[in-house]
């Protein structure tokens, strides 16, 4: 029950979180950051009365009806639910923060909060810090079992089936939307005879928020993937690091039976499984305990196992 409550609260907190990115951050500037409400934004430009979460409804529809058919009822429950909460908030934010119908239609920043908020100037900050807050919200509801809707269940179809990692079928998916929309709209947003920000150049920001959203959501549902292999070979029984592994470490280590190639000498090889932190104290201890040591350290990609993640499912769709 615990779980299940966790898993609701945070589809609901991070799609308020996306929600309020693409309101105070890409909306108001016409960037296109890919994704169902990538195209809903090339789609406002050109009717304007039309809320970019409405248009946000009118995609979501079928590849809900598709999501619950490819991808489970269990997923598609949360995914529906997730996918008409964030264009609702997304509309009803829109609609506190501008003071008059036309400044909502138009989505003058000028206008947004008061003028308070207004980034202009400041294209390229306002497309990191929407595609960063984008990827923290996007990578919560993700984390819980579910998408926002949109792309994100052609993500998660394309990672069921083509086994494509998440975060780079979102980056894949999301790049055709953006481009799609530029050969639509010629570049889909700004001005051409603007000298001081053409089309082109918003075209840029809005890969750049792309890019950065992609690798957010990969670091909240996997966090930093930092974790190192060391093997330790010595001559001698390594008795005193087996002691700081399992006593200071509080972790646990493989001893494989194992001889030199030339020598033909029998020698201990020791494969354990640390976090970076704590690589540096591992290698101060085998100095100690033997400076003649061979050991090699290199990444882990995965850790699955007691003291690391569980082992996945059958079934159960991995983020990343």
């Amino acid at each position: 029950m615990k779980k299940t409550i966790s898993s609701w609260v945070g589809i609901f907190v991070g799609c308020i979180i996306m929600a309020s990115a693409f309101v105070y951050f890409i909306n108001p500037y016409n960037l296109v950051p890919g994704g169902v409400y990538g195209a809903s934004i090339v789609l406002h430009n050109l009717f304007p009365s039309v809320q970019v979460g409405t248009f946000g409804y009118m995609f979501d529809i079928p590849l809900l009806i598709i999501s619950v058919l490819l991808l489970g009822s269990k997923l598609g429950s949360r995914t529906i639910v997730a996918a008409l909460f964030t264009p609702l908030v997304m509309n009803v934010l829109s609609y506190l923060s501008y003071p008059t119908e036309e400044a909502l239609h138009q989505l003058d920043p000028t206008q947004l909060l008061g003028g308070c908020l207004d980034m202009s100037d400041h294209l390229m900050l306002t497309s990191v810090i929407g595609a960063v807050i984008i990827g923290l919200g996007g990578g919560i509801v993700v984390r819980s079992r579910a998408t926002t809707g949109g792309t994100d269940i052609v993500a998660m179809i394309l990672q069921k089936y083509c086994h494509i990692r998440f975060s780079k079928a979102i980056l894949l998916v999301d790049g055709i939307v953006v481009l799609f929309g530029l050969l639509v709209i010629g570049f889909g947003i700004g001005n051409p005879d603007d000298a001081v920000q053409p089309s082109l150049y918003l075209s840029f920001y809005s890969l750049i928020t792309i890019y950065i959203s992609s690798r957010v959501i990969a670091y909240v549902i996997n966090g930093e993937k930092n974790d190192k292999i060391v093997f330790v070979i010595s001559d001698m029984r390594l008795t005193a690091l087996h002691d700081y592994i399992i006593g200071d470490l509080d972790r646990t280590a493989t001893c494989i039976k194992s001889s030199g190639l030339y020598t033909k000498a029998d020698k201990e090889m020791l494969f354990l499984v640390v976090s970076y932190k704590e690589v540096m104290k591992i290698k101060q201890k085998i100095r100690e305990v033997d400076p003649k040591a061979f050991v090699v350290v290199t990444d882990a990609y995965d850790a699955f196992g007691e003291g690391w993640k569980e082992l996945p499912k059958e079934g159960e769709l991995q983020p990343e």
